[in-house]
């Protein structure tokens, strides 16, 4: 889908679908007044007749119109104009784009809605994300596809071209790194393990100039990753960790990424029922996060430097199977009582953090889908974000609020780490409890990144949409991968 910005005037604008939002309960100004005026006062008699009131993704398709070179014309409905925000936006958008999406158009046009409350190069970004979000599917090896993105979303707007031109490009960039993460964790698992993953990831690295490593077994060995090879034992599929680095920022610090990827999880022996199991491909999410803000990162040339740790293991049942009441030593040198094998992502996680505190990094965030615990906490479209840092923990909040992203800070009181003491190794790889299971989780997690400066992301909710909506197909999100690309852009070490 290739993004032009436009400054024309929308009657003149040739689109298979002009799409003009319009705000709730305000009469129609700017861009609109404009359009209703061209088509004889439609919009204005819709509204008086209660058919396009601009109701939050209210849409009104208008089939039959003259006057204006689009063929057709989609009321968007944005809701109150007080309340609108990147989300907002982004959600009409994607309604949007989802509709039209199953129409096969060549080209869509988009107006940018007036006197939005944010500025033009965040309305900008909110609406590619949203056509990004809707247009795309989850249907990946279906013999048809259900939903077919336009080649051409033009953004009709009335500022200045060139004073866009870094934001279109930047909407694109992010709306197809987005949409990679989300074919990854959308791919079935018989397609997307640690090596071909690890191999998507070479892919990227030649295209875009990320240097990269990819650590086999035998260098997990000598790297001392003891902890992610014991969840690795029980698949026939080897173990990799993909290292990605983006050094564009000379002498500054580097600010490290660090992504959990199961590529499958059966829970190893303490297997998980059928029904738990079902979308395990989706356990990969944090890793597939990080692998799209890399590459977002490295095409926008952001003077930065960013590290990129992916851990990918399978998680299986076998006679090699790592089992209760084994005891491992990380990378760090901390040892773990195994008390279920359906708690390895910590495990995993704990090698990649402590390499990346190894190579110096100055601030750590992790991503994972680690605990149904946070689930229940905070329903399926919030991440949790625990923290050792309150002034990190604000910044990645500020970066996720900016890019229309949900996360929501739990507790990290030092008698939480009773839950994972042990009685045999440092620490226990289980809270031992029913209750507070994403925050024992992270206080393991907290144990391999000592005094640096770290935030993780629970994504378990947000990664996954359980079905269908007005907003996306079920299956993956592509979430954070915005987040973390607004992070690295005004990423600041102090």
């Amino acid at each position: 889908m290739q993004i032009i910005y436009q400054t024309l005037p929308l009657s003149v604008v040739a689109a298979d679908w002009l799409v003009i939002g319009i705000w709730e309960d305000e009469p129609l100004v700017g861009v609109s007044a404009e359009l209703d005026a061209k088509l004889g006062g439609m919009l204005t008699k819709l509204r008086e007749q209660g058919d396009a009131v601009g109701k939050a993704r209210e849409l009104t398709p208008l089939y039959q119109v003259t006057g204006i070179a689009a063929r057709r014309i989609l009321v968007m409905g944005l809701g109150a104009r007080g309340k609108s925000d990147f989300a907002s936006l982004l959600c009409c958008a994607a309604a949007s784009g989802r509709m039209l999406s199953t129409r096969k158009a060549r080209q869509i046009a988009v107006a940018l809605p007036d006197a939005s409350p944010m500025d033009a190069d965040a309305v900008l970004r909110a609406v590619v994300a949203g056509f990004f979000q809707g247009s795309s599917t989850a249907g990946l090896r279906k013999s048809e596809n259900e939903r077919t993105p336009p080649a051409e979303l033009v953004i009709l707007g009335t500022s200045p071209e060139t004073s866009l031109l870094e934001s279109v490009r930047r909407a694109e960039i992010e709306g197809r790194c987005t949409n990679l993460a989300r074919e990854l964790v959308n791919l079935p698992p018989c397609d997307l393990y640690p090596e071909t993953f690890a191999e998507r990831a070479r892919d990227i690295a030649v295209r875009t100039g990320l240097e990269l490593q990819i650590l086999d077994e035998q260098k997990l060995v000598v790297e001392r990753m003891n902890s992610l090879l014991a969840v690795a034992r029980g698949s026939e599929r080897p173990p990799r960790v993909v290292l990605l680095k983006h050094a564009l920022g000379g002498s500054r610090p580097t600010l490290a990424f660090v992504g959990k990827g199961v590529t499958f999880d059966s829970g190893g022996l303490s297997l998980k029922t059928t029904d738990q199991m079902v979308d395990m491909k989706c356990d990969m999410a944090g890793a597939a996060a990080v692998l799209g803000a890399m590459q977002a990162i490295a095409e926008l040339r952001l003077p930065v430097n960013v590290l990129g740790v992916m851990a990918l293991v399978e998680n299986m049942p076998s006679g090699k199977a790592m089992k209760l009441g084994d005891v491992l030593k990380a990378r760090n040198g901390k040892t773990i009582e195994v008390l279920n094998t359906d708690a390895e992502g910590r495990l995993i996680l704990a090698d990649a953090l402590a390499y990346a505190v190894d190579q110096k990094a100055s601030h750590l965030v992790d991503l994972a889908t680690l605990t149904g615990a946070c689930m229940v906490a905070l329903g399926y479209d919030v991440a949790g974000l625990m923290s050792n840092s309150e002034t990190w923990s604000q910044k990645v909040l500020a970066a996720a609020a900016v890019s229309g992203e949900k996360a929501w800070p739990l507790p990290m009181f030092p008698h939480y780490r009773e839950m994972i003491k042990s009685d045999v190794a440092d620490i226990k790889n289980t809270g031992g409890s029913r209750y507070a299971g994403a925050i024992s989780a992270a206080k393991f997690l907290e144990e391999f990144v000592g005094a640096t400066p770290w935030v993780h992301l629970d994504i378990a909710g947000p990664s996954w949409a359980e079905k269908d909506s007005a907003l996306r197909d079920s299956g993956g999100t592509g979430c954070f991968v915005r987040t973390l690309v607004e992070l690295a852009r005004a990423y600041d070490a102090g």
